[in-house]
């Protein structure tokens, strides 16, 4: 670098984003000589206008290196995860599995989850050799092991698509293949890029991302929402296959509020619009009735109610590689739906409800399959159609649900009529989810939802969609049918 060293220093520095002060300590190594390569940051391929601009200063060189490289880095940000440097807690919680102070690990997402199937070892060789070097006696031994690949079912191009068409939203896409449970998409926005790790990520970049309103590390497919009225095609299943709601019953109330009694205080069940015709599950589904599905679960009652919940998989781990929170129905994951207001409130996804969007997407494959919940898989080498709960619902409660939520797509009085797609029977559910501390909370925001499944895609795939957006009550076009406009667009109308 000669005389004009600290200036040189200063450019890469600028460039580069390392600090000057780290460059100077990895230059003052004790091995560094005048004509010695000294690292000082690694590079995605793709920074080719910073490389080009590093390569015009004197001194400067770059050496091409294997890494991890994403193709989907930020569209999967979040299902693919990161690996980082290995820190010292990490060398002592894996001692003996061939980590060094060089070693990168796998810190979140599918990195982190298939780490050991993923990974690589070097060769390793300790010998005695003589003053000319030559090879006396091997003490120890290690040959080197090659990672192995993991084939995902993640459908790359649908992947894109998705990410594309949620990237400047809070929100999420879990896309499955209801008949076989194979994720296709699973997207969480806003996002990383997972190659901003594998080269280092700066303390600066890190920082950025952590203090971000906007939660750019929050991963929201994993978490548990209130589902709002997207829930109210479980209730009506669970109502039909406990024998506590005959679909055809008219529970004839009018008006657009109801208590059960002055017990309730002021407390009062609303519903958004009222509609001419009978007070049955059929018409209470596709104009999304909260009273009726209220009065619904105080007929089923709270202990069949919860027992109903705990069949299909609340309070349960769901087997996945990436932790996945447990769906609830009463705080903190108790087995008690404490009183009449919060059991009629979870009837329509509202109450200590919370579910987690994969397992959702598990239940509502039980509509597309006679009752059963299908297993969701992202690896491709694990079993399809497995059947994680038999008889979730019964084969009558599932079809009649599955009826009624086509009629909220077809039907023009229908919630989600604007879904309708010449040529392709789709069933769904809209779904919008306050989120109140307290009844006198204004501020935390809704939550809007669409959740839907196609049945006669002419190309066989049929997909499996639960998709969700923050802060709808920001949003012009209200959250279902924001979402719905990007669904139509996935689905190619």
């Amino acid at each position: 670098m000669g005389e004009n060293k600290e200036e040189i220093i200063s450019k890469v520095s600028s460039l580069t984003g390392v600090s000057v002060e780290y460059i100077n300590e990895q230059l003052s190594a004790s091995y560094v000589k005048d004509d010695t390569f000294v690292p000082i940051k690694k590079l995605k391929n793709s920074e080719q206008e910073t490389k080009n601009a590093l390569l015009e200063i004197q001194g400067v060189q770059i050496n091409q290196i294997d890494g991890r490289v994403y193709s989907l880095g930020e569209e999967a940000g979040h299902l693919i995860g990161y690996v980082q440097s290995v820190t010292a807690e990490d060398l002592e919680k894996n001692a003996d599995e061939g980590y060094t102070t060089t070693s990168l690990i796998g810190k979140n997402g599918l990195e982190q989850a298939y780490e050991d199937t993923l990974r690589g070892i070097d060769g390793t060789e300790i010998y005695i050799a003589d003053e000319n070097g030559n090879k006396l006696q091997v003490l120890a031994k290690q040959d080197k092991k090659d990672g192995k690949d993991v084939k995902l079912t993640i459908d790359s191009t649908l992947q894109k698509n998705v990410y594309e068409q949620m990237k400047t939203d809070k929100g999420l896409f879990v896309i499955m293949e209801p008949s076989t449970g194979e994720l296709l998409a699973l997207v969480s926005t806003p996002t990383f890029d997972s190659n901003d790790f594998t080269v280092g990520i700066t303390q600066d970049k890190w920082d950025s991302l952590n203090n971000d309103e906007a939660k750019p590390l929050y991963n929201r497919f994993i978490q548990k929402y209130c589902p709002g009225s997207t829930f109210k095609a479980i209730t009506g299943a669970i109502g039909v296959t406990t024998g506590k709601i005959d679909p055809n019953e008219d529970y004839g109330y009018q008006g657009k509020s109801w208590q059960k009694d002055s017990s309730w205080g002021t407390y009062q069940v609303t519903t958004l619009t009222g509609y001419s015709g009978p007070k049955n599950l059929q018409n209470a589904i596709i104009h999304s009735d909260n009273i009726y599905f209220a009065k619904s679960t105080l007929n089923i009652g709270a202990e069949t109610f919860a027992e109903s919940l705990n069949k299909i998989g609340f309070n349960e781990q769901l087997e996945f590689p990436i932790y996945l929170q447990k769906s609830q129905y009463a705080n903190n994951n108790g087995t008690t739906i404490e009183g009449e207001i919060k059991l009629a409130d979870s009837g329509y996804g509202q109450g200590s409800i919370l579910v987690n969007p994969i397992h959702m997407a598990s239940i509502y494959s039980a509509f597309a399959n006679s009752g059963n919940m299908i297993k969701p898989i992202i690896n491709e080498n694990d079993e399809k159609g497995q059947i994680w709960k038999q008889n979730a619902f019964t084969k009558e409660a599932a079809d009649i649900i599955k009826e009624y939520l086509i009629q909220v797509v077809e039907n023009k009085e229908g919630t989600a009529n604007d879904m309708k797609i010449e040529g392709l029977t789709i069933a769904g559910k809209t779904g919008t989810a306050e989120l109140k501390t307290s009844s006198e909370d204004t501020t935390s925001g809704t939550l809007g939802w669409f959740d839907c499944f196609t049945i006669n895609r002419t190309n066989g795939n049929n997909m499996l969609i639960i998709s969700m957006i923050e802060n709808v009550q920001d949003n012009a076009d209200g959250g279902s049918h924001y979402l719905i406009k990007k669904i139509r667009s996935i689905l190619g109308a």
